[in-house]
């Protein structure tokens, strides 16, 4: 009875007028973002966060939400018909899905595109809806040591897990974790690394820091791009669409395990979608009777894929909004726009604010209705927008990026800081450094100082404490086992390259 209220609460703030005008905005430019290569959720959701900085809470997160699992869904529609993915996870639809699209089926491959995205969806909002407030409670029990020790397992995970160039995910965490020492010190007021310029007492912005790190380097990036032939927008009738009964046979169980791998890895810290995507797409390659299928037109080589993606991308709200510890990028722009609402991160989210959680819950429900019955007639006009030059559109990106960027703080440094952080961003990507750890250290830094001096204080001093804590030692250990693990993969993968090459050089 008690998840039946809440979901009434819920449904009583994402039904509104505000809600649902908000809900369908998030939803289609997140659609309209996935659709076009070489933007990304990440710098979309960026170059938006100043609109929702003069919103109320509950509406600036359903629309940032509605833009995520939206760019997951339309990043399908140009993979599948143009071999174009406009996200990383999307690209192993396209395995499939483009093969389709060249033998006629292209109507099928994005109906299915469309039920998978919507079966996995359901599948994280319902595991959200359950184990959010439970994971919550406990959560609660928690002192500084747990926190602590959360948050470095996400770091360790993060720069780690699903990553080829692991010292350099660590080199972009640590500098992360740098950058967030810039302000006052929480204890003593004392101005750190600001150089005297009062602007950065308040640290610096992480609008500016998200845009500049994201989004800039992909504009720069694309800003030559020059398409010749501009793809004509392709007539798909509503009965080409409508998978045969043998496709919806062999589509059924893939949803399936596609929903569950996708809420398991959505829901740990630093892997996500991609992962889950290509995990799921090679256990049905593996479990299938037709594995000669899988990158000629497979049908389950889409659906499973589309399942995991979207349900990882609803699971990841469930340690963010429980434990108030962001897995990725995306999220660790959620918890910012909560702390910029005055809206502390962690447990007590979902006993103080129910009206949030739960209005953002629904809001998941309600938003992917929308996809479902909005961009099916909308396909056409996807593909038109491919067309539109590139040339034409990033000055205009440009000039909306810098107009949002003053609009926060009014402050003239924040446009210093975002190009700052473009040219770096546009550097770490040129040297293969990965930038999405350098976010999440850079929001997670100042909450681990905070509960590593907090834990110190507590303990007198004694450093032993996240040891010999039950909970907080067993995720330290865990931390240390991660990291010891990857330190002797990489003694063995050099080792055994040393190896190699003295037996080439002896022959």
């Amino acid at each position: 009875m008690e998840l039946l209220g809440n979901l009434a609460l819920g449904l009583s703030v994402a039904g509104s007028l505000a809600g649902l005008g908000y809900c369908l905005l998030g939803v289609t430019l997140g659609t309209l973002v996935g659709v076009l290569p070489g933007i990304g959720t990440m710098a979309t959701l960026a170059m938006l966060l100043p609109i929702t900085y003069h919103l109320e809470p509950n509406y600036a997160l359903i629309m940032l939400a509605g833009i995520y699992y939206g760019a997951a869904y339309g990043g399908s529609t140009a993979s599948i018909l143009l071999n174009l993915p406009g996200t990383a996870t999307s690209a192993v639809t396209g395995i499939d899905g483009y093969p389709m699209s060249r033998k006629g089926q292209a109507g099928v491959a994005l109906f299915m595109t469309a039920i998978a995205s919507f079966v996995g969806s359901m599948f994280g909002v319902v595991l959200l809806s359950l184990f959010s407030v439970p994971l919550a409670r406990v959560a609660l029990q928690f002192g500084p040591q747990e926190y602590f020790s959360l948050m470095f397992l996400g770091l360790i995970a993060a720069a780690l897990i699903g990553s080829g160039r692991s010292i350099r995910s660590l080199a972009a965490v640590t500098l992360g974790l740098a950058l967030g020492l810039v302000g006052l010190d929480l204890n003593s007021g004392v101005a750190r690394f600001a150089f005297g310029m009062p602007e950065l007492f308040d640290g610096l912005s992480l609008v500016a820091v998200a845009i500049g790190l994201f989004g800039l380097p992909e504009i720069i990036a694309n800003a030559g791009r020059i398409i010749n032939t501009p793809p004509e927008a392709k007539t798909i009738s509503f009965r080409s669409m409508l998978p045969s009964r043998e496709q919806w046979r062999r589509s059924r169980m893939p949803m399936v395990r596609g929903s569950g791998i996708g809420a398991f890895f959505g829901a740990l810290p630093g892997t996500g979608g991609v992962v889950a995507t290509f995990i799921s797409y090679a256990t049905e390659k593996k479990l299938s009777r037709h594995p000669e299928e899988f990158g000629k037109g497979a049908i389950e080589g889409i659906a499973a894929p589309e399942a995991a993606n979207n349900s990882a991308v609803q699971a990841a709200f469930i340690p963010t909004l429980s434990l108030g510890i962001p897995g990725d990028p995306v999220m660790a722009i959620m918890l910012g726009v909560m702390m910029v609402h005055g809206i502390l991160p962690g447990p007590n989210v979902i006993a103080g604010n129910p009206d949030l959680f739960w209005g953002l819950v629904m809001s998941f429900v309600i938003g992917n209705i929308f996809l479902l019955v909005l961009n099916l007639p909308l396909i056409g006009i996807w593909v038109k927008i491919l067309s539109i030059p590139y040339h034409l559109l990033f000055p205009v990106i440009v000039a909306f990026v810098c107009i949002g960027i003053y609009s926060v703080n009014f402050q003239v440094m924040d446009l210093y800081v975002l190009l700052f952080f473009g040219f770096l961003g546009w550097g770490m990507k040129s040297l293969n450094f990965e930038v999405a750890p350098l976010l999440l250290g850079f929001v997670l830094g100042p909450m681990m100082e905070e509960n590593f001096r907090r834990a110190l204080i507590v303990s007198n001093g004694e450093v032993s404490t996240f040891l010999t804590r039950p909970i907080s030692g067993v995720i330290m250990v865990v931390s240390l086992a991660i990291i010891a693990w990857f330190v002797v993969a990489g003694l063995r993968h050099v080792a055994g390259r040393g190896r190699r090459t003295s037996e080439n050089q002896n022959a």
